[in-house]
């Protein structure tokens, strides 16, 4: 088990990275969230290749992509699908939307009402889609990787803090350094990578390094670790809403799939360091009016540093 998830994640991000340059980190997060069955939100500024990466991504897994680009005038209807009245077969028919699909863009996710971007809580959450009061069954696997641009707000409309806590992790990739960005000139000069990508890993395998990875062992002590995290978040004079129960159970679950991407059939608690902001912090609202200036990204770095780390065996 421990080659088989370094072996699975290294191809992965070997092949993703042929597109996109110098992300290795982002990349594995974003593999980790896909492993643990949960959702990501790329929050960054327009042209750092956020939408490239969710297009290597299906494209290395082999799995049906489709992408939503969402504007103000977006009908949930739009996002789940409806019924529409055949007449040759004198009956309705299912016209299927975008959710029907693996891997789902959700780009620009604040700039749609608040209304459709509620259509897609019902199939983060529970994975399934009500279309006139009947239910169905999105793909499986069901991965959403929204997007949003930080600076731009005029027009947008802030995603609830419901919806926020759905997305298991919050990355950003970060505009590229230099020599990131010189490689970058060089590779994308006379082709597109993107377009000669082929898939280096079925679906199959995919599932099968789901339940690996959901089999990979979490010692009492870790668990107590992740909980001092959690429950550090919920007290404090700037905090106005700490992290949920959801947060917590991303969290092992992450470090689950973080872990067996690192090789061991165990959590340790660099796992859990390296995934507290991506995961916690999105999910924290700080307090107004209290003369903090604190961000949320701080706060949990400042947690971590605090919250005593676990020295016991963490092995089976």
């Amino acid at each position: 088990m421990e080659t088989d998830g370094r072996l699975f994640g290294g191809k992965i991000v070997q092949n993703i990275a042929k597109v996109i340059v110098g992300k290795t980190q982002t990349i594995k997060l974003l593999l980790t969230a896909l492993l643990a069955d949960g959702h990501v939100l790329l929050e960054d500024v327009p042209g750092t290749g956020k939408t490239k990466l969710a297009r290597a991504l299906a494209k290395t897994v082999r799995a049906e992509y489709a992408r939503i680009q969402f504007t103000p005038d977006l009908l949930p209807s739009d996002i789940t699908g409806l019924n529409i009245f055949h007449r040759q077969q004198n009956a309705f028919v299912l016209r299927k939307g975008p959710v029907f699909t693996n891997i789902l863009l959700a780009d620009e996710i604040n700039r749609a009402t608040p209304r459709t971007q509620a259509g897609l809580l019902e199939c983060m959450e529970e994975r399934q889609v009500t279309i006139d009061g009947e239910t169905y069954t999105p793909g499986s696997p069901f991965f959403v990787i929204a997007t949003q641009n930080p600076v731009e707000t005029a027009g947008t409309f802030p995603l609830p803090e419901a919806q926020l806590d759905r997305f298991m992790m919050k990355l950003s990739m970060g505009l590229p350094d230099r020599e990131e960005e010189l490689s970058i000139l060089e590779r994308y000069m006379e082709k597109e990578p993107l377009s000669e990508l082929e898939s280096v890993i079925t679906l199959e395998e995919l599932f099968t390094a789901r339940n690996h990875a959901a089999s990979v062992y979490v010692h009492s002590c870790i668990r107590e670790y992740m909980v001092d995290l959690v429950s550090a978040t919920r007290t404090g004079a700037d905090i106005l809403m700490g992290v949920s129960t959801r947060g917590s159970l991303n969290l092992l679950r992450s470090a689950r799939a973080y872990a067996y991407l690192e090789g061991r059939s165990y959590v340790i608690p660099d796992d859990v360091k390296a995934l507290a902001v991506p995961v916690l912090a999105h999910r924290i609202v700080m307090g107004y009016g209290t003369g903090g200036s604190e961000s949320p990204r701080e706060l949990v770095e400042r947690i971590v540093a605090s919250v005593p780390v676990p020295t016991e065996d963490f092995t089976v």
